[in-house]
């Protein structure tokens, strides 16, 4: 945090060192970044981005959006464009925050070609199901997202939440993996804390939870240990991998 001098804050462990929350998907056919926030650029080179296929997003928030222009290093040549999936509302705050890019008028060679996909329910990823999970996030609309293959429900990321609508909860049962907000253990008007995230995660019982979207008042190494089994703080780098 910027002007913090809190243990977290200076703390030399490199969990505690929190870019914005992102997280890259790999399957056979293709990959995707859910997110583009401020540190998306560092967030591709740290990672080793070199393809990218689509970007997905949940919410329009400066947190999630800001680092968009940097997907222009993905639609280099001239005909090149990237599939951007978004709530309808989303699509409109970032053609007006990026409209340059959307207005059609620049599709030169390494200028930013977005592909404005409208999400209105389920699709297709290559050979990945993507169900988008509407949850209730302060007064913006805001959705998660449920990945699942050949009819297994492998992950959920929701990276900003308060509430997890009814229908998304029946969505998220039998998921293996579930990432989401716990943004604290104090209350917060707009996001999860720790105690609403284990609420959460005691109905779902998923096999694994990573908590993300972190302040810093957690943290890693003192928290992690005080958490039931199947529940981890997610961290910068974090590698997770289905077969």
């Amino acid at each position: 945090m910027i002007g913090c001098d809190c243990a977290v804050c200076g703390s030399s462990d490199p969990r505690d060192k929190r870019s914005r929350s992102s997280v890259w998907i790999r399957t056979p056919e293709m990959s995707w970044v859910v997110d583009t926030g401020p540190d998306f650029r560092n967030q591709c080179l740290s990672a080793g981005i070199r393809h990218l296929e689509a970007a997905l997003f949940t919410h329009p928030h400066m947190d999630h959006v800001t680092g968009f222009d940097e997907l222009r290093r993905f639609t280099i040549p001239a005909e090149v464009s990237i599939p951007v999936y978004a709530l309808p509302s989303c699509l409109e705050v970032l053609a007006r925050m990026f409209e340059y890019a959307f207005n059609g008028e620049n599709l030169y060679r390494g200028y930013l070609k977005p592909d404005p996909r409208p999400i209105k329910g389920d699709f297709m990823l290559g050979e990945t199901l993507v169900t988008p999970l509407p949850v209730q996030h302060g007064k913006v609309e805001c959705i998660g997202y449920l990945f699942s293959r050949q009819g297994r429900k492998l992950c959920a990321y929701i990276p900003d939440a308060k509430i997890i609508h009814p229908e998304s909860m029946l969505a998220l049962a039998g998921v293996d993996t579930l990432i989401m907000d716990a943004l604290r253990h104090t209350e917060h008007p707009t996001h999860m804390n720790f105690a609403e995230a284990l609420a959460v995660h005691d109905l779902i019982k998923p096999r694994r939870t990573y908590f993300t979207h972190l302040q810093c008042e957690i943290s890693h190494s003192r928290e992690e240990p005080l958490l039931p089994d199947g529940v981890k703080i997610a961290y910068d780098g974090l590698e997770l991998t289905w077969k």
